[in-house]
């Protein structure tokens, strides 16, 4: 897992699980959750709310590895920022889940879409859309575009998204995204922003008789690993980095 934070400036392992109805939000409700949650890692001690409804708990950031979950109105959600190994982040994102059906009434039912996503930021100071082209190269069928005669490339953000079923219910996505606007481009004037590369893996709809939410979490994590390791960790990040040691 190690090797993981060394492809990047930044690695993160989230969780996300929509509902289809609204979770609760009462005082005493959301308070046992996140105490229970904060008895297994008592270094998550800020807690606050956002937008009235988006409740969270999270650790200090400042050491630049730390832990978050939230309770929005229809969404779980449970992220780990640099992370020793996959399994802590795993393990934290477990407890979430199994606690969420006892306090947060969530049901296997109740399932819009659950997902785990790994994340690798890059902190680049120029064009992102065009540090991209030039690491992974934009395929035969575009070539000529990036060629045209005095043309810079200004929005270059490749993804692709494939089903794992028949019936498209489990879905792994491989995604980037660039964080340079136009303005930058034409003025030559770029802040050092964080270039995104994600791996996605997703179930829609309920889960399957007898499946508990950490059983379906531990499935889309062996499968976003999978494609981590063999087609992105080579393919993308190293190239990645690689280009951006050399600018």
């Amino acid at each position: 897992m190690r090797h993981y934070a060394s492809l990047a400036d930044d690695f993160y392992v989230n969780m996300n699980l929509a509902t289809e109805m609204e979770l609760p939000g009462q005082r005493e409700t959301i308070l046992q959750f996140f105490e229970r949650v904060q008895k297994k890692f008592p270094t998550m001690r800020k807690f606050y709310c956002r937008d009235k409804r988006d409740f969270v708990l999270e650790e200090d950031k400042d050491q630049g590895r730390y832990r978050w979950t939230a309770v929005e109105s229809k969404r779980l959600c449970s992220g780990h920022v640099n992370p020793e190994s996959l399994e802590e982040a795993l393990g934290q994102h477990r407890l979430v889940l199994d606690l969420a059906p006892a306090f947060l009434s969530v049901s296997p039912l109740d399932c819009e879409a659950l997902d785990i996503l790994f994340g690798f930021d890059f902190a680049f100071r120029g064009n992102h859309n065009a540090l991209l082209a030039e690491a992974l190269g934009v395929g035969p069928a575009l070539d000529r575009i990036g060629e045209l005669p005095g043309g810079r490339v200004i929005n270059y953000e490749p993804s692709l998204t494939v089903s794992l079923d028949e019936e498209c219910r489990i879905q792994v996505r491989v995604s980037t995204e660039t964080r340079t606007n136009a303005f930058q481009v034409r003025t030559g004037e770029f802040t050092e922003e964080q270039l995104s590369v994600y791996v996605t893996a997703r179930q829609y709809g309920s889960l399957e008789p007898q499946m508990t939410y950490v059983e379906a979490i531990d499935r889309l994590a062996q499968v976003a690993q999978e494609v981590v390791d063999t087609c992105v960790v080579d393919q993308i990040l190293r190239p990645l980095a690689r280009t951006i040691s050399l600018k």
